[in-house]
């Protein structure tokens, strides 16, 4: 390895943004304790806008030491289509009438679970959402699946433990949950064009053992936490009664067009644009819309596409000294501190791997998608 310059400081300043990630209680408080900046503090305070921040440091050290004209051409080589998706879905799929008919769906699998309800309903999101992600993409599982279970559970005074099971099981369940298809979880994306991997490849090889997985997941945690889970107090259901069913289609099939051209940003920012248009029209049927929330993510995994491909110059010959074996367990413990994406996505580059290899890659990134917030890019979603 001959890095740069600019890539020795790239990798430092990711080792800056995975530190940051763990320390944003310390900008809390400096918030507190130093008002005059308070909302400088806040800012630097929340998980989504790290990695955005030092990107930020980033392009403006690039400007000062290769020259503006190279900084903004760098810019322009990464690929932003993901960031822009998982705002647009997160935003649609927390709409009020797709988050109703999927709460409405939850509880009617849930009612023929013999358990009670509240831990029918738990196992149930805990299960089901993850695997629709293979389907309707892991961003927009993981939006529902989490707006759900604050609704229901966090804002209901649970343990600080079930708290901490219940999204370390999430983010894990949503990784390997979307494993079913070839286009759904990103770590799969960026390896099945060039390696030729189908949805049916996908579902014999991985798939079938992922449903297995999410399910052993998903019944530890709720047996474990069942006497607690029997005593939250289920609201009642909001009826979908006052919103029409033509307007729930329409919902539904917007989020469909987005997810069916994922990886044309002119399409499915055009249907999003259209379904913004429909919310401004219908306020009645809608809740507060989390374009903030959309929008921080967004920030975020631009942060981390622009960091991130400063880091190939040591990933790469990492990845290319392992074995079959190795790889699975290397490739899990590097997606803690790298997104699991971008480490399969390096792994394509690379020629003449051998079958087991190329799995183990898979495996073992979609395995350690749960390790942290940026380890799968729905997770700063949940």
């Amino acid at each position: 390895m001959n890095p740069s310059p600019l890539q020795l400081v790239g990798a430092a300043l990711f080792a800056l943004a995975i530190v940051h990630t763990f320390s944003t209680k310390l900008f809390e408080h400096l918030a507190h304790v130093r008002p005059a900046h308070a909302g400088l503090w806040h800012l630097l305070g929340e998980v989504e806008a790290v990695f955005g921040f030092w990107a930020i440091v980033l392009i403006v050290f690039m400007g000062f030491a290769v020259g503006k004209d190279e900084a903004v051409a760098y810019l322009d080589s990464r690929n932003y289509t993901e960031p822009m998706f998982v705002f647009a879905i997160m935003v649609m799929a927390a709409s009020k009438p797709v988050l109703l008919f999927t709460s409405s769906t939850v509880r009617r699998v849930a009612g023929f679970i013999p358990l009670a309800q509240p831990v029918a309903v738990y196992f149930t999101i805990m299960a089901v959402v993850p695997l629709l992600g293979s389907f309707i993409t892991e961003p927009a599982a993981m939006t529902v699946a989490a707006l759900m279970l604050r609704a229901l559970y966090y804002s209901k005074g649970i343990s600080s433990k079930l708290m901490y099971v219940t999204i370390g099981t999430l983010f894990v369940n949503i990784s390997i949950g979307g494993t079913l298809t070839n286009f759904a979880a990103p770590p799969v994306l960026m390896v099945a064009t060039t390696w030729n991997w189908d949805s049916g490849f996908m579902l014999s090889h991985f798939g079938w053992k992922s449903v297995l997985a999410v399910f052993i997941n998903a019944a530890g945690a709720t047996l474990i936490f069942h006497k607690e889970l029997r005593q939250v107090p289920l609201t009642a259901p909001r009826s979908e009664a006052g919103i029409p069913a033509l307007m729930v289609g329409m919902h539904l099939l917007l989020l469909f067009l987005i997810v069916a051209f994922a990886h044309h940003p002119p399409v499915f920012l055009g249907v999003f644009l259209l379904f913004m248009g429909i919310a401004s029209a219908y306020p009645q049927f809608q809740d507060r819309l989390i374009l903030r929330e959309g929008l921080m993510v967004a920030f975020f995994l631009t942060g981390l596409v622009v960091l991130g491909g400063q880091q190939s110059w040591w990933l790469q010959p990492i990845l290319t000294q392992m074995n079959a074996t190795s790889i699975f367990f290397g490739a899990t413990a590097l997606t803690a501190i790298t997104d699991n994406a971008a480490l399969t996505y390096l792994g394509s580059l690379v020629e003449g791997l051998s079958d087991e290899f190329k799995y183990a890659l898979v495996a073992g990134a979609v395995t350690g998608g749960g390790l942290t917030v940026i380890a799968n890019a729905p997770n700063p979603a949940g």
